[in-house]
């Protein structure tokens, strides 16, 4: 399912071949900061036990749809995206994240096996948490607890805005709106970079069209000037591209 993904091997503070390629490393997390913490950071930090930090390079196999959900995953760089496989061998990306969010957290939910299958999207820097640990801290720290409830409230809205878009917004408007997200473009911004390794073959599959429509719509908005891509600088968003979400 996972292509020429590759699995991520947990040892620590060394880097070892699996299937005759490089695997992530995990070290220990004893790190020292270069700037001032994030809240998510303030928190982790205070985890003695039951943490581990993952480095993983790109197209790396973070866990498997069906594997067992024992932990959960903080982003502290990069991005990942989730993918959920059908037993015809179907594929669709459900989710792309980034630096600030989590994922995994079905676990404290009750949920045994993982409902999908998680993938580094370009080098990734990661804090795995152990599920008992996650769960004692949710119940002892009230300011954890109200910062994981406010981030489960802002993805099930996005979800919920997801489903709205899909049903009734056409495929150029769904795909302009997943690159002004996946640019985290904001009201004051005029121009946003996208990570490289968001392929026409994902866009594809988040926006729920084929790949030939990808590309139309691309080399429309490009000749537009709504967005720039070449191999050197990947793909930038401009401010332009608003007006075709906000097109009635």
């Amino acid at each position: 399912m996972a292509g020429g993904a590759k699995r991520l091997a947990q040892v620590r503070g060394t880097s070892l071949p699996v299937d005759g390629q490089k695997a992530a490393v995990v070290v220990s997390i004893r790190t020292k900061r270069t700037g001032p913490p994030t809240d998510w950071e303030t928190f982790l930090t205070g985890i003695a036990r039951g943490k581990a930090l993952v480095e993983c390079g790109a197209n790396h196999v973070i866990f498997m749809q069906g594997e067992p959900a024992d932990s959960l995953f903080f982003i502290l760089r990069g991005k990942v995206k989730l993918a959920v496989a059908s037993p015809e061998g179907k594929e669709a990306i459900v989710a792309t994240l980034s630096s600030g969010e989590f994922f995994g957290e079905g676990c404290l939910a009750g949920q045994p096996l993982r409902i999908a299958t998680a993938t580094s999207v370009g080098a990734c820097t990661l804090v795995k948490v152990e599920k008992p640990i996650m769960a004692r801290m949710i119940h002892e720290e009230q300011g954890l607890a109200e910062m994981f409830i406010t981030h489960l409230l802002s993805r099930i809205v996005r979800y919920e805005a997801d489903l709205v878009d899909q049903m009734f917004n056409s495929s150029e408007k769904r795909l302009a709106r997943m690159l002004l997200l996946l640019s985290h473009f904001g009201k004051d911004s005029r121009t946003e970079p996208v990570v490289r390794g968001i392929s026409q073959e994902h866009l594809a599959q988040m926006v729920g069209t084929t790949r030939s429509r990808i590309n139309y719509f691309m080399n429309k908005f490009r000749k537009l000037g709504f967005i720039d891509y070449n191999s050197e600088a990947g793909l930038t968003v401009r401010r332009g591209l608003l007006s075709v979400v906000r097109r009635e």
